[in-house]
């Protein structure tokens, strides 16, 4: 079981009456805790809560809605989505608890001064390199308008249009375009564009720039984050484009016959390093490729990609390199 989850089994007393978890694992939780319900926005950890426990989990970028007695936060890794997230829930806690949950390495003990806000922040416990806190809602916020929390930004391109691009709190590289998407974005030309996939596609920067270059494609964008498929989607409509979002665990989740992959695989997960995902994708891309498809990715050039992709697929090589990054194209 998570450390964070066994830290509020301890205190498993202090929660009476209906609650909502927040952010939580799928670490079997919800079967420890009577009334208890989750939220969570990303795909892997819904799908498995919703096999165990059908409509006590919700997904979304939104609270449910619902008459909770407290609500317990799992600190997410990103500080803008934390206050997002606390403050979404305090608006709607008045009068109530509010608890926040995180590992020492992930900062809890900073995120826990935002708490102050709302009242006097109490610690209840420390263990498992984790801490508990609480605090009840004396000062409840207005409920925050989440579009209005986003970062624009233009993208300069050569030879057309400048890009817009919309990234909520929480999604990779918030604000700002990424050394890695940078590098890739130089490699685009000559793709087979029948069907294209941005696998792991944040706030949509690959997917709209390839919908611009090749209008007649069907783009497909896939994220395990419904932050960032809200994002991609607000890109996508404030360029005027269109293409298929999926919020999915993965690339089991991508359409089959693509003509090509394109992507800035994710390897990291809240505060520990997690490459399945871009793993899965090598090992498996194959399987949702046309014949004669390809992938484009970029990836930092310590990691070893290239024997995955070399075991998987064909003709792998070096497209470009810079900055710490490769690109590298393999074909079905």
């Amino acid at each position: 079981m998570d450390p964070r989850s066994e830290v509020l089994l301890r205190q498993a007393h202090l929660f009476q009456g209906r609650l909502l978890l927040v952010g939580l694992p799928a670490d079997g939780l919800l079967d420890r805790l009577p009334d208890t319900h989750g939220w969570s926005w990303n795909a892997a950890d819904h799908a498995a809560l919703t096999l165990r426990h059908g409509e006590r989990a919700n997904f979304g970028v939104s609270p449910p809605e619902g008459d909770f007695h407290a609500a317990v936060v799992f600190l997410p890794k990103a500080r803008e989505l934390a206050a997002y997230v606390l403050n979404a829930l305090a608006s709607r806690l008045a009068g109530r608890s509010l608890f926040l949950v995180g590992e020492k390495r992930g900062g809890i003990e900073g995120a826990a001064r935002q708490l102050a806000a709302f009242g006097r922040p109490r610690k209840l416990d420390s263990a498992r390199h984790c801490q508990l806190w609480q605090v009840d809602v004396d000062q409840a916020p207005t409920e925050p308008h989440l579009n209005s929390l986003a970062q624009r930004f233009t993208l300069e391109l050569e030879g057309a249009e400048p890009l817009n691009v919309v990234s909520l709190p929480g999604v990779f590289s918030h604000g700002r375009l990424d050394r890695g998407t940078r590098l890739l974005l130089g490699q685009l030309d000559g793709l087979p564009a029948a069907h294209l996939l941005d696998f792991g596609c944040g706030a949509g920067v690959i997917g709209a720039v390839l919908k611009r270059r090749y209008p007649q494609a069907r783009v497909s964008l896939l994220d395990v984050d419904a932050f960032a498929i809200a994002s991609a989607r607000l890109t996508l409509e404030a360029n005027g484009l269109e293409g298929e979002l999926i919020c999915a665990d993965g690339i089991g989740g991508a359409p089959q016959g693509l003509s090509a992959i394109i992507s800035n695989p994710p390897f990291h997960t809240g505060v520990h390093t997690d490459y399945r995902a871009s793993e899965a994708l090598l090992q498996r891309a194959a399987s949702h490729l046309a014949p004669g498809g390809e992938i484009r990715l970029v990836a930092n050039s310590f990691l070893r990609y290239q024997p995955l992709l070399e075991a998987h697929l064909r003709d792998c090589s070096v497209l470009a390199e810079g900055d710490g990054f490769r690109v590298y194209r393999a074909l079905r």
